[in-house]
């Protein structure tokens, strides 16, 4: 056997004793046979050498004698069931004469090769076999002496333990398979790095012959890379061998907490554990019982003296695509081969945490400036986690954190390794930028305008442009004849191809996948409103496969990626999604989704991502297929949000039907409406006192911009139903004005909603500044623009306007669209002959500013009024 033996009888037959578990804390004797109880005293122990692993040649039980770290002590109870505390829940077996077992002191485990068919016996059992040789007599005094002898070598062996030597960190070698190199595999050294890993790559540049993937059986080539390589150390006894999955692993600790937590396992070779067990549940029942942890081996991770390793690969005799978990698995349920290999496994995860069906089990824990993976079924903080299964999107959760990636106190640990300075190069990389219209969006003569605005040599770009909707080709044609002129090439696919989404998007990532000189393919949807100008450098800098900068939906949590995905494939909330998004996370994030917006490094698209039609995958949407195709690939997608890049836009309500539809945009857009249709100088009006007062209480302040002004223009001629300045009007109550004008309502060409909003938002703060006390509801009957000229309606006689107060918002300029016009306020003789072009008047209604409307000598005047609070 491999446990160190003791020259000590027990009659016939011999006490089998083992540690219960990892921890030795819950262990107890085992009393195998019907022998009688005789004990000489054991030697003292003393540290000795690995023991080399034993032949399995010709595997037999030895004489069982090892040295006692736990025992059960039975002694008589009056007709009660045996218990043992803690042990094997199975039922008690009553008797006339019934024993009580209690766990005595639990000597420290380091010194002792466990072997694992402790997790086959049962107290229940030795003391049912102890009551068929005590009958009904009861225990002898005689018999509990050699019980209390073991108690007090017991704890003479717990001294001994806490003077062991630890095994030095270089006495650790990591051992892992990888026939190739892709994102998960650099993770996984960088994590090893972190922590001082002595780090061994079995199978560089090999073909790949272990199946074909996680749901499948194989990885056998990875146990006969094992039996090769472990030649080189199967007789160094003091090192310690680590094997450990690659693509899907991370390292959350270091050698020296590994090797700690080995030793105390007291076994010489460790197997991470599993609540699911593959590949053949009909082998479940051959698993010992475990009460407390995970019952199932799990492959993935196993720690060893390398002889022990080395004998056991050495067992493999099997083929490359056979199942390297099912071998191991075999070798471990036969009781036998199990106690020779003194092999056990990581029941409560302190070394190996497989992610797959622990997910509720496993969170995000911070504390003292580290993250850490933490166990909350056990809490035990596992050092290798491995994302085995279907859960590697979780592990990429962690692997954003995991080692200390990003921590509390430090931000991005991460976000400045292997980046590019593109300050030092001399010829900048060149990039395809793939733009999409696949809807009918909003803004988008500013959208393609900003493209141009891009902090980037206009000689290093070539456009690609899929444009869908027929809507929007006068926009693509004045955008295509301005940018012409800086750059050169420009390939344009319109309506009239009727490609799909998915065909286009295909076709301009093939755009630079066949270009063997683009290096990036920058892909932006029509709905991405990009402010900052550097977001390409930015991007570039990062030395990612595929990054994404962050864009949200203003207000709200909307944003271009996802942090988890449910369980068919759609969006899930992740822990950290909402802290990325408000930016109370800064750095760069490890993904399962990403869209609108995304870089991909040329040479990607050439190698891992070199099939043309990634886009299109099942029933997906092409977004998704892309992400989906990506991370089956192994290749990662990050979203940084490190900087502001701009927002999303919302498409979903977009009315094409007026003629300059983003004036009805204030409420779906209303950071981009402003920024088009509010003067630049508004903010000012709170900042720099810019409100001017021509006359009392008629205050003059900027509140349009020149495109608003003409836009309302040229939408109520478009409409063109003029009222003529006729008394009789159906459009309001009483059907009779006092003092008509030739005008078009904002409830006629359905801007009313859109214009009391704009009331509300922008004309009522000004109204707090200049009538101090006043607070509007900004409520208004009536509004309408005023179209005046000789032709028509010259002028306005004067009047009061049915208002609190009334504002006036001149369309166009005097002087270069009409001459004369302008408004008299006659109780003050004072007069305003030169309004400025998206300027307001605002004046009191009622009592006070009885006012009226100059002659239009020549050309054509166009004011907008409101008669506000009436």
């Amino acid at each position: 056997m491999n446990r160190k033996q003791s020259p000590w009888s027990l009659g016939r037959e011999a006490v089998h004793v083992g540690v219960g578990d990892l921890e030795g804390g819950d262990a107890a004797w085992r009393a195998r046979g019907a022998g009688s109880w005789s004990i000489a005293p054991p030697p003292a122990p003393a540290p000795a050498p690995v023991p080399a692993p034993p032949s399995l040649a010709a595997l037999k039980p030895a004489p069982r004698a090892p040295p006692v770290p736990s025992f059960t002590l039975c002694t008589p109870a009056p007709r009660q069931s045996c218990q043992s505390t803690p042990s094997a829940s199975v039922p008690t077996q009553s008797s006339q004469s019934a024993l009580r077992c209690s766990p005595g002191p639990v000597s420290g485990p380091a010194l002792f090769g466990v072997s694992a068919s402790r997790e086959k016996s049962s107290p229940q059992a030795s003391c049912s076999r102890a009551q068929g040789r005590m009958g009904d007599q009861g225990a002898r005094p005689g018999r509990l002496m050699p019980m209390l002898a073991l108690l007090s070598w017991a704890a003479g062996l717990g001294v001994a333990e806490e003077t062991l030597a630890r095994i030095p960190a270089d006495k650790l070698l990591v051992i892992t398979v990888a026939t190739k190199e892709n994102d998960g595999f650099h993770r996984f050294m960088n994590s090893a790095k972190y922590f001082n890993y002595t780090v061994k790559v079995l199978g560089q540049g090999q073909e790949w012959r272990g199946g074909d993937g996680m749901n499948s059986i194989g990885g056998g080539q990875k146990v006969r890379l094992m039996k090769e390589a472990m030649d080189l150390y199967a007789r160094q006894d003091d090192l310690v061998i680590l094997f450990t999955e690659c693509f899907d692993v991370v390292f959350a600790g270091g050698p020296e907490e590994v090797l700690k937590k080995f030793q105390k396992t007291n076994h010489k070779i460790v197997f991470a554990a599993d609540g699911l067990l593959w590949p053949d549940k009909r082998l479940a029942d051959k698993y010992p019982v475990v009460h407390i942890g995970k019952r199932y081996l799990n492959a993935g991770g196993f720690i060893g003296y390398a002889p022990y390793i080395s004998r056991l690969v050495q067992q493999w005799d099997l083929q490359d695509n056979d199942d390297d978990q099912l071998f191991y698995t075999k070798i471990y349920i036969d009781p036998l081969k199990r106690e020779a290999f003194n092999i056990t496994l990581d029941h409560k995860c302190k070394i190996f945490q497989a992610l797959n069906g622990a997910t509720d089990e496993v969170v995000l824990k911070f504390e003292n400036g580290k993250s850490r993976v933490k166990n909350t079924f056990y809490e035990t903080l596992p050092v290798a986690i491995n994302g085995n299964g279907p859960t590697k999107i979780l592990l990429n959760y962690f692997g954003n954190y995991v080692p200390n990636s990003w921590t509390q106190e430090n931000g991005c640990a991460l976000c400045d390794v292997d980046t590019i300075d593109l300050s030092t190069v001399d010829v900048h990389p060149k990039v395809t930028l793939g733009v999409f219209i696949e809807q009918p969006t909003p803004f988008l003569p500013r959208f393609l305008n900003l493209l141009l605005t891009l902090d980037y040599p206009k000689e290093a770009l070539q456009l690609f442009i899929h444009n869908k909707e027929v809507y929007h080709e006068k926009d693509i044609k004045v955008f295509v004849d301005k940018a012409k002129h800086d750059i050169s090439t420009i390939k344009i696919v319109g309506p009239e191809e009727n490609l799909s989404q998915a065909e286009a998007r295909n076709m301009g990532m093939d755009y630079c996948r066949q270009d063997e000189k683009c290096d990036y393919y920058f892909s932006v949807d029509a709905d991405v409103v990009l402010t900052n100008p550097r977001t390409l450098k930015i991007l570039i800098e990062q030395n990612r496969k595929i990054i994404a900068p962050l864009v949200t939906r203003h207000g709200k949590l909307w944003s271009n990626f996802w942090g988890a995905l449910s369980p068919d494939g759609y969006y899930a909330r992740s822990e950290d999604y909402v802290d990325i998004v408000q930016g109370n996370r800064v750095g760069i994030w490890n993904v399962p989704y990403m869209a609108n917006v995304y870089l991909i490094q040329g040479k990607t698209l050439r190698s891992e991502m070199n099939e043309r039609n990634y886009f299109v995958r099942d029933k997906l949407d092409p977004d998704m297929a892309l992400c989906r195709n990506a991370r089956d690939m192994g290749v990662f997608m990050y979203i940084s949000n490190r900087h502001e890049f701009g927002r999303l836009l919302s498409t979903a309500n977009y009315n094409t039907s007026h003629l300059n539809n983003d004036l009805w945009q204030i409420f779906e857009n209303p950071v981009d409406w402003k920024e088009k249709y509010i003067n630049r100088d508004y903010s000012k009006i709170f900042t720099e006192n810019i409100v001017e007062q021509p006359c009392p209480d008629v205050f003059w302040f900027p509140i349009f911009s020149e495109r608003a002004c003409d836009e309302l223009v040229e939408e109520m001629e478009h409409y063109g139903k003029w009222s003529g300045g006729k008394h009789h009007d159906s459009r309001i109550s009483g059907g009779y004005e006092n003092v008509p004008t030739d005008d078009i309502h904002m409830k006629q060409i359905d801007l009313e909603n859109v214009w009391l909003h704009f009331i509300r938002e922008f004309i009522a703060p000004v109204t707090l500044k200049v009538f101090a006390g006043y607070y509007t509801k900004g409520f208004a009957l009536l509004n309408f623009v005023v179209k005046y000229s000789p032709e028509r309606q010259r002028s306005l006689r004067p009047h009061h306007d049915a208002s609190t107060f009334t504002i006036n918002i001149a369309l166009n300029n005097v002087g270069e669209d009409f001459q004369g016009g302008g408004c008299k306020f006659l109780r003050y003789n004072c007069s305003i002959e030169s309004p400025r072009k998206g300027w307001s008047f605002m004046h009191p209604g009622r009592l006070t500013h009885l006012h009226e409307g100059l002659p239009v000598k020549n050309g054509t005047r166009y004011i907008a009024v409101s008669f506000i609070d009436p």
